[in-house]
């Protein structure tokens, strides 16, 4: 007949008095032991723990405080909880490595008119309260040299990125026609977000809102300074 396995309160007992007995050279007390295990009732301890010496994990005097020996047996046991939660520890830290910390440099227009701002994004002061937490899955590039910028305005409805929104960017001094690119232009120290058209000599911001004209500059006066690779809808 197979033995009952033990239970998870079991397992914890054993897991802690061997890590206790290799810390402190003797075995812990009923009392250390439910203190570990969230156990009150002493009672409870004493019926676990002989559950455990009818199974062979571990053997008592029970004329001794501290009378606990645990046997091979429960080596095995504590062995196997020890990998279980180190399974666990190595699980939540790949999560955690799934997500990347995106800091926000500030607002970008989005509107009929570029939005003031002071010379390139990445020389804003940076709130790390602000950052944007994103999952790795859903960015492109390397995550180190992203950046965010809230959306001022609704110049760019028809592209899914409304006034609120942060887009994600990647740094990049070049744009192919139709990205969606930051843009600084240099002679009214101003930036905005369009679409990016090269035609005819001059270059074409292209609002993606049919109520908007596009805005055209001198290649000269463009500085790009990114390209849009994600945008987090702001809630309603």
């Amino acid at each position: 007949m197979n033995e009952k396995p033990l239970s998870k309160r079991q397992q914890e007992i054993l897991q802690f008095t061997r890590g206790y007995m290799e810390e402190n050279g003797r075995p812990p007390t009923i009392r250390e032991i439910g203190k570990a295990v969230k156990i009150n009732s002493t009672s409870v301890v004493n019926y676990n723990l002989g559950k455990l010496e009818e199974k062979g994990y571990l053997s008592r005097d029970h004329d001794v405080s501290r009378g606990l020996r645990l046997t091979d047996k429960a080596a095995e046991v504590a062995n196997g909880v020890g990998h279980a939660l180190n399974k666990a520890a190595e699980a939540v830290r790949d999560v955690v490595q799934d997500f990347v910390r995106v800091p926000v440099w500030g607002d970008i227009g989005a509107s009929a008119s570029p939005l003031p701002t002071f010379g390139d994004f990445n020389l804003l002061a940076r709130d790390e309260e602000n950052d944007v937490i994103v999952p790795t899955n859903m960015l492109k590039g390397k995550p180190d040299q992203l950046y965010a910028l809230r959306v001022r305005g609704d110049s760019m409805i028809d592209a899914m990125v409304n006034d609120g929104d942060t887009v994600i960017m990647q740094p990049q001094y070049e744009a192919r026609n139709g990205e969606m690119v930051a843009v600084y232009l240099k002679d009214d120290t101003s930036a905005t977000l369009k679409r990016f058209y090269a035609e005819d000599g001059r270059v074409r911001l292209q609002p993606a809102n049919p109520t908007l004209k596009p805005i055209y500059v001198d290649p000269e006066e463009v500085r790009i300074q990114g390209k849009v690779v994600l945008v987090i809808r702001q809630p309603n």
